[in-house]
């Protein structure tokens, strides 16, 4: 499974020879640099970072893992992906959106954006009670939850108010419409999880190769 990281710029619209217009979402790729190679015990992954950053930017708990690698300090830290024999060579290798050219479907990966505490209709997409006289004060309550003596608790697992967003999300069998190598801009059809500027692993689509 190929996979980049990228950050996530923003959302527009274009429009085909037909003059239909669709969305598309604008996705950086900075070229991706290998730390390490883990292809020992069973374990086949590498690590990779993107870009270069100033060392004083950089927290000490990753320093020690670039002086090793002899590779310069990049943005966002360092990410574990999949190895792959025939792309991934040595430690130090740049990896960049070439590798996308002849890939049309991708699963995108990144963090949802967080919306903090919400109701059962927000959260879980409930139905709100009737809004005609008698209903008091009850229009976007979840309603009963448990049930009687028997069993006399509520279930695990039971959707109720909470925390919503700001989880792992993957969106999968995304078209990529366009890419522009030397901007260094990939478009792809449809949104992606995650707000502006944030990380996002691109991956080449498992249900549609």
């Amino acid at each position: 499974m190929i996979t980049l990281v990228g950050i996530k710029i923003g959302m527009t619209r274009i429009f085909d020879k037909k003059n239909f217009s669709f969305p598309v979402t604008l996705i950086k790729i900075y070229d991706n640099i290998i730390v390490n190679i883990n292809s020992k015990n069973n374990i086949n992954n590498i690590e990779i970072t993107i870009n270069k950053k100033n060392k004083k930017k950089v927290k000490k708990s990753l320093l020690g893992i670039f002086k090793k690698s002899k590779v310069k300090p990049g943005i966002g830290g360092i990410w574990s992906i999949p190895y792959i024999k025939k792309i991934h060579n040595k430690i130090g290798q740049l990896i960049n959106l070439n590798i996308f050219k002849n890939i049309k479907y991708v699963d995108v990966t990144g963090i949802s954006k967080g919306k903090g505490f919400s109701g059962t209709i927000k959260r879980w997409n409930f139905k709100s009670q009737d809004k005609s006289h008698g209903n008091s004060l009850s229009h976007r309550v979840p309603g009963s939850i448990g049930q009687n003596q028997t069993p006399g608790r509520v279930f695990k697992g039971k959707k109720m108010s909470g925390h919503l967003g700001n989880v792992k999300v993957t969106i999968q069998n995304l078209k990529i419409i366009k890419i522009y190598f030397k901007k260094r801009i990939l478009l792809i059809k449809g949104c992606i999880p995650g707000y502006n500027n944030s990380f996002v692993f691109i991956k080449s689509s498992i249900k549609k190769s």
